[in-house]
């Protein structure tokens, strides 16, 4: 029988903390490896999930690659998928991470080219991504005893791999799902903390001792007491901001898969002019026959100039592109030099925005109350910015990309500020 959903959260008072650390050092002398701490220890029970649910730096990986590698050693044979947010990610986290799989064994024979993992006794481990529609459908045909979810809530086609995903766990008498991930407000994510099938462990960034001191109050300067503290370093799910220009449920009553036939598709780049700078937000967009707005791609990247300026292009040949739209109140001039250098056919044209962000971006906002823009699939960290965003707070690169697009094709330029350039 299914115990209902239970959440364990481990909190340490600094003199407990004290005392594990102490005796982790005094571990550490017999053996070099890690120790699981409390709320890494997998749930007793007959569940189907468990959830946990933790801070960055939590000890999150370290937990369910360890998992992984005990049920592969406990289980011949036994057929396991290890999803993360893109197969990359996958690789190098879940398996050749400082605490990948490899780390606890290196008896297991790893093929990177074919992204799979066997153990000695035949039980076999296949890497997953979860970002693009090909990887959801790469889910579809093989059948599973085990599946780890790394960073699930990052997963640009949750929704379409959870499905294909859970349609193959039918191997053995018992098949079950570990999940690892820093909350986001995913409505899945919340959805499966609520399911009797769930156990849900807790933990923040404070509760691993083996996080450098010095790391750890950094980490909790820069943003303790912040919306984004609370949410990546105390593993809180945040609902929207009630400041915010938009919210989640208006996103999600006009969310469409497949896009309609499109009449103009525009590229548009909010440039960082470092590579050590800002995110470069680069956003694909187009409108319809109907007047409406559709998001197709956020192909947004942290870069030299250089680099963004190849993403920006490369998305502009895939989606066939009418125009590449730029912001040069940054860069300026250099940006239309870079975006040159790397295909001078690109037509292109630069903005520079007069009018502040909140002028800006109001008339989008409005156009989503209206659902005359619909998202064509998820993108998370974008979405993440368009509910969180405080007017007068710190400007997020990817919405100022999107809302430029979106001007490009909706607004009149009468009704607003801009210089061409």
């Amino acid at each position: 029988m299914l115990r209902n959903s239970v959440t364990k959260s481990w909190k340490l008072s600094p003199a407990q903390r004290a005392s594990v650390e102490l005796e982790l050092r005094r571990r550490r002398r017999l053996a070099p490896r890690y120790v699981l701490l409390p709320h890494q220890v997998p749930p007793d029970g007959d569940w189907l999930r468990w959830i946990l649910l933790a801070g960055r730096g939590g000890g999150k990986t370290f937990a369910n690659a360890h998992y992984v590698d005990t049920y592969a050693r406990a289980n011949p044979g036994h057929r396991i998928a290890i999803i993360a947010p893109t197969l990359g990610d996958a690789r190098k986290t879940c398996v050749e991470g400082v605490t990948g799989i490899l780390s606890f064994n290196r008896n297991v024979k790893f093929n990177r080219s074919w992204g799979e993992l066997h153990w000695p006794n035949g039980a076999q481990g296949t890497l997953f991504g979860a970002h693009t529609p090909d990887d959801a459908e790469r889910l579809r045909g093989p059948q599973h005893h085990l599946v780890w979810f790394e960073e699930m809530a990052a997963a640009r086609q949750l929704d379409d791999c959870w499905t294909n995903m859970r349609l193959g766990l039918r191997l053995g008498d018992r098949p079950r799902v570990i999940i690892s991930t820093t909350p986001k407000p995913r409505t899945l994510l919340k959805h499966l903390l609520e399911d009797p099938g769930t156990v849900v462990t807790r933990a923040t960034t404070q509760d691993n001792p083996y996080l450098h001191e010095s790391v750890r109050s950094e980490l909790y300067r820069l943003y303790e007491g912040t919306r984004i503290g609370r949410q990546e370093l105390g593993a809180e799910i945040l609902d929207d901001n009630p400041d915010a220009l938009w919210t989640r449920d208006e996103i999600e009553d006009a969310r469409v898969m497949r896009a309609p036939e499109l009449s103009r598709i525009v590229v548009s780049v909010d440039p960082s002019a470092t590579s050590g700078g800002n995110e470069c937000g680069i956003t694909v967009q187009g409108i319809g026959a109907d007047g409406q707005g559709y998001l197709l791609d956020d192909v947004s990247l942290q870069g030299a100039p250089h680099a963004w300026a190849r993403e920006a292009v490369t998305a502009y040949h895939k989606w066939k592109a009418d125009r590449l739209v730029a912001e040069t109140n940054q860069g300026g001039e250099m940006v239309r030099q870079t975006i040159a250098s790397i295909d001078p056919s690109v037509s292109y044209r630069g903005v520079h925005a007069s009018r502040g962000k909140l002028t800006r971006a109001e008339p989008i906002s409005s156009f989503y109350q209206q659902q005359r823009i619909h998202h064509v699939g998820c993108f998370p960290e974008l979405e993440d910015e368009m509910c969180s965003w405080q007017p007068g707070g710190e400007s997020p690169n990817r919405l100022d990309a999107m809302v430029h697009g979106f001007t490009e094709l909706m607004i009149s330029k009468r009704m607003v500020e801009i210089t061409v350039v």
